[in-house]
């Protein structure tokens, strides 16, 4: 039989057919797929063939193959095991939740996602939440940073899951597509998926105020089929966000402002550091490029994982 797994918690997957049939599936031993050391190696989304049994009238399902994946969103971890761990699979979009304040979501976290999802040719819109909750000045930086994104190509929506506003936008961009929600634990991802859909009543937990930081209410990914001609993917709260190894050559590529201007650099391998005559480092010079995206180029292309971890987060 074949299906998607709609939900993983780590041993046991539910996997729905295309008939509606829901299933409770298992894997066999170890499981790698295509070299990856991953720590699900079935993630949600994947498209699996498995085989039913039965034991003591209980039937359940066994995943013996996972189709080829359109694409994926993959992180490292940003503790000491260095294991990758693959969030989701065949994604059409994501929709990666910001905040300024409750909790902050800083531009090093936003550009490793990014860089990631563009690696695997993953839209990505930027949804600023909970903007009836700031002052004129933290609204401002809101207005800043999607300026900064709208520059690059990026599509950025300030929202309310409690209030509604911009939720009807949200929803329109959602129909006849599978879409993955992403951020740190307390921006709202919850809130905001019964917000597009109410009867899911997901459970949602309140800001801690002593570190204004995410209390987990996912803690698995799950997919939802929605009313409105719409799969969601919701996924637990990331507290930080490692890129998986690229060469180092290849970084700059998923900067689309900094692609745009590669053919400009005086050497074709042009790292965008210390070589003369880099247009990268021109436009730098003269604000056409933001000093944060820059900033996190170099620490990706250094290979450092860690700097944008949010400590004492769960």
């Amino acid at each position: 039989m074949t299906g998607t797994v709609y939900k993983s918690t780590g041993s046991w997957y539910t996997v729905k057919t295309s008939l509606g049939a829901i299933y409770q599936c298992r894997i066999k031993g170890k499981f790698r797929i295509q070299g990856i050391k991953s720590t699900n190696p079935v993630a949600v989304g994947d498209v699996v063939d498995f085989e039913t049994e039965t034991v003591d009238c209980e039937t359940t399902g066994i995943i013996h193959r996972i189709h080829d994946r359109e694409n994926y969103i993959i992180r490292k971890s940003v503790n000491l095991s260095k294991q990758t761990h693959i969030i989701a699979s065949n994604i059409d979009q994501v929709f990666l939740l910001i905040t300024i304040n409750n909790p902050p979501t800083l531009t090093g976290f936003i550009d490793r996602f990014l860089v990631t999802a563009e690696a695997y040719d993953i839209k990505t819109i930027l949804l600023f939440n909970k903007i009836d909750s700031y002052d004129e000045e933290t609204l401002n930086e809101v207005r800043y940073l999607a300026h900064v994104y709208r520059k690059i190509g990026y599509e950025c929506i300030g929202i309310s899951a409690k209030t509604g506003k911009n939720i009807d936008k949200v929803k329109s961009l959602m129909i006849g597509k599978t879409s993955m929600f992403s951020g740190h634990s307390g921006v709202g991802k919850s809130t905001l998926i019964n917000a597009l859909e109410p009867d899911l009543d997901l459970k949602t937990k309140e800001i801690s105020e002593q570190h204004m930081q995410g209390q987990h209410t996912t803690t698995f990914a799950e997919m939802f089929d929605l009313s409105f001609d719409a799969k969601i993917i919701d996924t637990p709260g990331i507290k930080g966000f490692g890129v998986v190894d690229m060469d180092k050559e290849e970084v700059g590529d998923y900067f689309p402002e900094f692609f745009a201007l590669k053919e400009h650099c005086k050497f074709n391998n042009c790292l965008h550091v210390e070589e003369p005559k880099c247009a990268v480092k021109e436009a730098l010079d003269h604000d056409e490029i933001a000093f944060s995206r820059y900033r996190s180029y170099l620490q990706i292309l250094e290979g450092d994982n860690e700097t944008y971890r949010t400590e004492n987060w769960d």
